[in-house]
């Protein structure tokens, strides 16, 4: 399987190709306000694509868990007003039809790696899947779970390395900078870096965004807040917009070290 890596079209954007893409929104749209504010400024400073969380499974059943299909019309006009595409989650089959004129490309989450049944059923749709590690998951595993997907006919998958659980607690996770280059000398699927989810430190995803785009990750998707130790999830791993400004200027040189360049509309 090993070969050139495949270019799968995301809306108006192209993942596997020369150019380094950066996915960024906040971890879950709060509100239309919120959203419309976060996603112009991760136009702004380089961003392509933009991402945002409508269903979120949380460990504590009493954390948000989104605005879900509140956020759907929100999503669309903000998608439209700035002109980027769209990735979300998607958590159920249920919620394909639901979705479909919504996003973009649907996001399978770590939790649902393992969920045999939504790969399947997105298999059957032609929209692209992002498909993250999950957090126990090994290489082979995650490889063979994205099969789910292209056995049904749905070649569109772009994997996500987005960090693994170990013993250590200083990190959320343990970023795997091993899967990305092994993912790209052995397989054909593009390979995204999350580095939000990979650290769960905000100070750290920065230097692991560098490290990933070194190690040939095809792009980044980056938790992004106007005011991180504010937002309704994540916001200790979440970049607030100075800092994303900083990591889209400490990219350009680093990527063009290995002959790569940011992705531009």
């Amino acid at each position: 399987m090993a070969g050139k890596t495949q270019q799968i079209k995301v809306g108006n954007q192209v993942i596997g190709g020369n150019d380094f893409v950066v996915i960024a929104g906040p971890c879950s749209i709060e509100s239309k306000e919120h959203f419309l504010e976060t996603a112009t400024e991760v136009k702004n400073q380089g961003a392509t694509l933009l991402r945002g969380g409508m269903f979120k499974l949380r460990t504590d059943a009493s954390s948000f868990q989104g605005l879900r299909s509140d956020a759907f019309q929100l999503a669309k006009e903000v998608k439209q007003e700035v002109g980027l595409s769209f990735l979300s989650e998607i958590t159920d089959p249920r919620q394909i039809s639901d979705l479909m004129d919504v996003v973009d490309a649907f996001q399978v989450g770590s939790r649902n790696m393992y969920n045999y049944s939504l790969l399947t059923e997105l298999g059957q749709t032609d929209k692209p899947v992002l498909l993250k590690r999950g957090f126990s998951g090994t290489i082979k595993e995650w490889l063979g779970a994205a099969e789910y997907i292209t056995k049904e006919g749905n070649e569109k998958v772009i994997l996500c390395e987005r960090g693994i659980r170990s013993f250590d607690s200083n990190t959320r996770n343990v970023f795997d900078v091993n899967a990305i280059a092994f993912i790209k000398a052995n397989s054909d699927f593009p390979v995204i870096a999350d580095p939000s989810h990979g650290t769960g430190v905000r100070n750290l995803v920065i230097p692991i965004s560098l490290a990933a785009a070194a190690a040939g990750a095809d792009g980044l998707m980056i938790e992004v807040h106007p005011h991180p130790d504010q937002a309704l999830s994540d916001g200790f791993q979440t970049l607030n917009f100075p800092e994303f400004s900083n990591l889209m200027k400490s990219l350009k040189p680093l990527l063009s070290s290995v002959n790569r360049k940011l992705a531009v509309l």
